[in-house]
């Protein structure tokens, strides 16, 4: 793993989801709700690898996700029963998520989430990053998620062509409040070390533009093809099984 040893946090306002999310997608996070409900679907289900469909469920799984922003993710988590939980920093978003949507959110830093509830799956999407304490974090999920539970997660990767063929470029625009980042490799040992068992991991992202390396010399088709065998890409999303 890799520690950006310039990073340091800062404070998650209602900024974050407005101005600076329309900086960089043209649409605050608000006005992308669609497409981030439709995200949320295909993630979603990625979980039927650990959970096939089964009709004979004696009570809804618990599922939480760290960094819940305005709970998009928890709604439609909700709307095929599981029961919803989430974490979040900013007290704008979670207002929201339990005015607007009344989701069950606790507003906090997920290394202050009190452990007293067991967990069928943990989600995070682009969180894990922002928080300091790197043995904190993972010595909390692996209390906080039962044995035979799913890990959904999707994260920053250094294997991919930004690191990998221009890092000084990387280096330029790697966002200041990003303590950790992973590669495939790491975060399977990591892992592994956890009892856990990879069941998916994949790109998140396709950029051939930003590949200086032979890679970027390829046809789509075919750059899109090696980077799904090999997990190469700026974003990765995984899925990992406790072991029981």
């Amino acid at each position: 793993m890799h520690r950006f040893l310039p990073a340091k946090l800062r404070k998650y306002d209602s900024n974050y989801f407005l101005t600076e999310y329309k900086n960089q997608y043209n649409k605050t996070y608000f006005d992308d709700e669609t497409n981030l409900r439709n995200l949320a679907k295909q993630r979603l289900d990625l979980l039927k690898k650990v959970f096939p469909e089964s009709s004979n469920q004696a009570e809804p799984k618990r599922l939480l996700e760290i960094g819940s922003a305005t709970g998009f993710f928890l709604d439609e988590a909700r709307g095929l029963g599981y029961a919803s939980q989430g974490i979040e920093i900013s007290k704008e978003a979670s207002e929201y998520a339990q005015q607007k949507l009344k989701l069950n959110i606790w507003n906090g830093s997920f290394t202050d989430f009190p452990e007293k509830t067991k967990f069928d799956v943990i989600a995070s999407f682009f969180t894990l990053e922002h928080l300091p304490d790197i043995t904190a974090i993972w010595q909390k999920i692996d209390l906080l998620l039962n044995p035979g539970g799913a890990l959904l997660l999707a994260i920053p990767s250094f294997y991919g062509p930004s690191f990998q063929t221009n890092p000084s470029e990387w280096f330029k625009t790697h966002p200041e409040d990003h303590f950790f980042d992973y590669d495939p490799r790491s975060i399977e040992k990591l892992l592994k070390e956890l009892n856990f068992e990879m069941v998916v991991r994949m790109p998140l992202s396709f950029h051939p533009n930003r590949d200086r390396g032979w890679r970027g010399k390829l046809p789509l088709a075919i750059y899109k093809w090696i980077s799904g065998m090999t997990c190469y890409g700026d974003t990765m999303q995984i899925v990992a099984k406790k072991k029981n």
